[in-house]
């Protein structure tokens, strides 16, 4: 059969020219039925000389199904969340699906509302990557479609939920400070309403008690996670005049700020002080110096993430081990 070039190519001229019903053709497309190997390859054939290109959102639509999983990061610009989204991409790529994400911006309301527009879109699962919103919120998004949440602990019928050790990773940072014979270590937190940051907090007041050393509340500074609140942060260190050799920052972010506050007052990283961070995001082994942090497993997290969607919505996934966390030592630490 030979089809005019102004003409759009449909799935009744692929049915007519393979000698088949439209019926065979779409369960063929779909993959909802067998058909013979015989009519696969006709099919097939005219498929490729016809150059038919079948409506994926209109069979999606069709099936109950848009074939598409909503993401909620919290910043775009951020290399913590790119690699998450990598692993969900490369678990779910294989599948069909495609991935829509939107951004949080740690507001607890911009984030609803985020989730609001992905389900008016009709995704057929939502993968939320830490934030603000409360679990009861969550719990409610979960009634109308399958969510996976990392970073909480939410228990709910269509809600799957995990986290990180942050406080172990925490504490195993400040005791590799403490063994390198640091007393005077001083902290810049995350958001003091951010789960993750109040873990990492307790992992370095509980690790010091531990060894004995005073928890100096004039050593623990407030952050944002961003680097101008490790900036901001050191210079309130420096200007108070509190002694201290080593920096545990609340993540890497923060440690790049601090870093560059360190620098402008000519204090030089590690022979004056050192830093430890959290994440060992990518660009961290090319710092000067190389970072030494907490590794968090992002692509396996956002790889699990992706999985875990899969199986709610009737794929067999298995998931891949999850890492723990561990230290990353590089060059910005000085035994003392």
């Amino acid at each position: 059969m030979r089809i005019a070039e102004s003409t759009t190519t449909t799935l009744n001229h692929v049915a007519q020219a393979a000698g088949v019903s439209p019926a065979t053709v779409s369960r063929f497309l779909n993959g909802t039925a067998k058909v013979s190997d015989d009519k696969r390859r006709t099919i097939e054939r005219v498929i490729e000389e016809l150059n038919y290109k079948p409506n994926r959102l209109a069979q999606s639509l069709k099936m109950g199904s848009t074939r598409t999983i909503g993401v909620l990061t919290q910043s775009l610009e951020s290399g913590y969340f790119n690699r998450a989204m990598v692993g969900i991409e490369d678990a779910v790529k294989a599948s069909g699906y495609a991935l829509l994400i939107m951004s949080g911006h740690w507001h607890a309301d911009e984030e609803a509302e985020r989730v609001e527009l992905l389900i008016a879109r009709r995704v057929d699962g939502v993968a939320i990557l830490t934030g603000n919103m409360s679990d009861s919120q969550i719990l409610d998004f979960s009634r109308r479609v399958p969510i996976v949440a990392f970073g909480r602990k939410v228990a709910g019928e269509r809600v799957l939920s995990f986290g990180l050790d942050n406080y172990r990773g925490a504490c195993e940072a400040v005791e590799f400070l403490v063994e390198q014979g640091h007393r005077r270590i001083a902290m810049i937190t995350g958001p003091a309403d951010h789960e993750d940051a109040r873990a990492r907090l307790a992992g370095y007041c509980d690790t010091l008690a531990k060894h004995k050393i005073e928890v100096e509340r004039g050593l623990i500074v407030p952050g944002d996670f961003q680097e101008s609140g490790g900036l901001l942060a050191v210079n309130q260190l420096l200007a108070s005049n509190q002694r201290f050799t080593a920096i545990f920052a609340g993540n890497d972010l923060t440690a790049y700020g601090a870093r560059l506050a360190l620098y402008r007052r000519s204090i030089r990283v590690p022979d004056d002080i050192s830093i430890v961070g959290f994440d060992d995001l990518h660009s961290s082994m090319y710092t000067t110096p190389p970072l030494t942090t907490v590794r968090q497993p992002l692509y396996e997290v956002g790889n699990n993430i992706g999985r875990m969607m899969l199986g709610m919505l009737g794929h067999e996934q298995p998931l891949s081990d999850m890492p723990a966390l561990s230290l990353i030592v590089r060059e910005s630490v000085r035994r003392i």
